[in-house]
């Protein structure tokens, strides 16, 4: 595997630790800020907000530099949003350091995605990005314990600027290990024709299933340490220790996803989201036994936003690789943050706290729901009987397909073959 794609991995860990790390300081931060828990909440929101409609546009901006200069720069905007973050005195103030953050994070998915795909081959690409993706389970592994450990101990304030110096350390890091590569386009392709690959209505699909997959997860993710702490029995100082299991278990998942990725596309998503279902709704149920929270917390860690490099996989496979599809595809997964966060906020002021959970399944459900077209094609390619004849023309399909990767996956097209 290139260096490129672990220099990236870094990157997108500074990124995820910045985004993850109100979920994990809630109460300290509402104290803080003179905020509700809904309130803060709600920053998660914004964060995602920011992503989904700003992040598209400075990618799009971005496309007339080459992907390095692009990834420092991001780093620097990143850089600013988060001091101002450390140093805010209102929520209107840390609510400004949010949407900047935000829109430096969204556009550096994508440009870091497309680099990683620029730099590894075709038939490992799946699995390169599970390796790049590694940065975000690591996010939830070491970065958000470790800033809730920070935060808890010297204060909120001091876990922005820990993920300031990160931030700098990755800048580094991506000076001296992404190589020289050319602008997007430089190459032939222009934007419109970039952006042509829209008008694919399977396209969208495939987009939104990425939505629900982490709107699913979102949903729980975003108020764990509230639930864990009021409904579960846990204290304050345990919630660390429990987000590092949740972040081990998320470094598996995305592992195994990522080896999985390249010839099981969509029966991993299929069986992610089923186990998803099952396991939010356990949690729901049993949220006031301890042990059982832990394990159905960690179960959600396994197969919710570990579903990443398939999603990915999927989306270049229908689309294509370049950096204006990564950041839309990066959009629709923050508008699934979007989605479960404000809705958990809404449903826990309305329901209690369990009710995230069973918002989660219920999505989870939709997951699955906009994988039948899908599957469905998948069914309604019959194999052409061996008889030992060339068959005549009118036996043959309509379209050519490759030989099955997945036994719940769809033949590629000719046009995915070669994006």
């Amino acid at each position: 595997m290139p260096r490129t794609v672990y220099v990236l991995a870094l990157g997108i860990f500074a990124m995820v630790t910045s985004e993850f790390v109100v979920a994990g300081l809630m109460p300290q931060m509402a104290e803080g800020l003179g905020a509700t828990i809904p309130q803060i909440g709600y920053l998660i929101t914004a964060f995602a907000v920011a992503m989904t409609v700003g992040g598209p546009f400075l990618t799009m901006a971005l496309m007339k530099l080459r992907p390095k200069p692009a990834l420092l720069l991001l780093f620097v905007i990143f850089l600013v949003g988060n001091a101002l973050a450390a140093t805010a005195t209102s929520y209107g103030a840390m609510l400004t350091a949010r949407v900047i953050t935000g829109i430096a994070a969204q556009a550096f998915f994508g440009v870091a995605i497309s680099v990683c795909s620029a730099v590894t081959r075709e038939e490992i690409r799946g699995r390169a990005i599970g390796v790049a993706m590694n940065g975000l389970m690591l996010g939830t592994l070491l970065g958000l314990p470790m800033a809730t450990f920070i935060g808890g101990n010297l204060g909120w304030r001091a876990a922005f600027w820990a993920i300031s110096l990160l931030t700098v350390i990755a800048a580094v890091a991506t000076f001296f290990g992404v190589p020289r590569l050319e602008r997007p386009g430089s190459s032939g392709g222009t934007f419109r024709e970039e952006a042509q690959v829209f008008r694919k209505p399977r396209l969208w699909l495939v987009l939104s299933t990425s939505t629900l997959v982490i709107g699913a997860t979102f949903s729980a993710f975003s108020y764990f340490n509230p639930i864990l702490t009021e409904v579960s029995g846990f204290r304050e100082s345990s919630v660390p220790i429990l987000l590092i299991a949740y972040g081990a278990a998320t470094v598996i998942g995305n592992s195994v996803v990522g080896r999985l990725a390249d010839r099981r596309t969509v029966s991993v998503q299929v069986v992610g989201l089923a186990l998803n279902t099952l396991f939010l709704a356990g949690f729901a149920v049993f949220a006031d036994v301890s042990a059982a929270a832990v394990v159905l917390m960690m179960g959600i860690g396994l197969v919710g936003v570990t579903m990443n490099p398939a999603m990915a996989t999927r989306v270049q496979r229908t689309g294509n690789p370049g950096p204006l599809v990564n950041t839309v595809h990066s959009s629709f997964i923050t508008l699934g943050v979007i989605i479960g966060s404000s809705l958990g906020g809404v449903f826990v002021e309305s329901f209690g706290l369990r009710s995230p959970l069973w918002l989660g399944a219920a999505i989870a459900v939709l997951g699955l729901a906009s994988l039948l077209p899908e599957l469905g094609r998948r069914s309604r390619t019959v194999p052409v009987p061996v008889t030992g004849k060339t068959p005549t023309a009118p036996s043959l399909p309509a379209t050519p397909a490759t030989p099955a990767r997945d036994t719940l996956n769809l033949p590629q097209e000719p046009e995915q073959a070669t994006a």
